[in-house]
């Protein structure tokens, strides 16, 4: 049973397929392509799915607070409407009419890979795709695990945290050209994630609400 963990990278995704203890690295150009890897089971993608209308996701809110310090790591997700906007601050303005407040800039910046995994979930998908998110696994895998990514200490921990359950090194000596090594590394946290979610085994947040597709608002690992 092969699994897909996926981290958004430059525009695209860098992919982590997991097959057993045997995991490859690879550079995707697209949701497309994300939702045509052949014969996966499930799909776990750093990348909020279900939207809120008017506010803060449960689900947001309870992973910063699990990750304690880090959870910096994890942006509140734009509501809906937002998806709609053009301009920052547009977007802004409609941020504070719906929930309050205005929308950060890194969440603006992941709107458009938003928007696309939106529309191809509505479109295209038949493999079930949930999100989650690298750190909540990382720390599931290892406690140890406590340093900021882009740091050595950050960096060395996480290999460690994999090397256990996946082939990290082999799947990073031969990663794709150009593919940074912290993005190829949350894949393959989002890969464990996965063949988790695949198992039935994965924990999750979220207070069980759905948004108005129908997409559970949850981050699961």
């Amino acid at each position: 049973m092969a699994v897909l963990g996926v981290d958004g990278w430059r525009g695209g995704w860098v992919g982590a397929l997991l097959d057993g203890s045997t995991v490859t690295v690879l550079a995707l150009p697209d949701v497309a392509a994300v939702l045509a890897v052949p014969e996966v089971d499930v799909v776990g993608i750093d990348m909020p799915i279900g939207l809120s209308d008017d506010g803060s996701r449960a689900c947001d809110v309870l992973a910063r607070r699990r990750l304690g310090r880090a959870g910096s790591s994890v942006f509140p997700a734009p509501v809906r409407a937002v998806l709609d906007c053009d301009d920052y601050a547009e977007a802004c303005e409609v941020s504070r009419q719906a929930s309050g407040k205005a929308l950060s800039i890194q969440a603006w910046n992941l709107v458009p890979a938003i928007r696309a995994l939106d529309t191809a979930l509505a479109e295209q998908a038949t493999t079930p795709v949930h999100e989650v998110h690298p750190e909540l696994a990382f720390r599931s895998i290892d406690a140890r695990v406590a340093d900021r990514k882009a740091s050595a200490r950050g960096l060395a921990q996480r290999v460690r945290a994999l090397s256990p359950v996946m082939d990290v090194l082999d799947a990073l000596a031969t990663a794709p050209p150009k593919v940074p090594v912290i993005d190829a590394l949350d894949a393959c946290a989002a890969a464990w994630s996965a063949q988790r979610l695949a198992d039935g085994v994965a924990e999750s947040v979220g207070d069980g609400a759905v948004d108005r597709r129908g997409r559970p608002m949850r981050i699961s690992w």
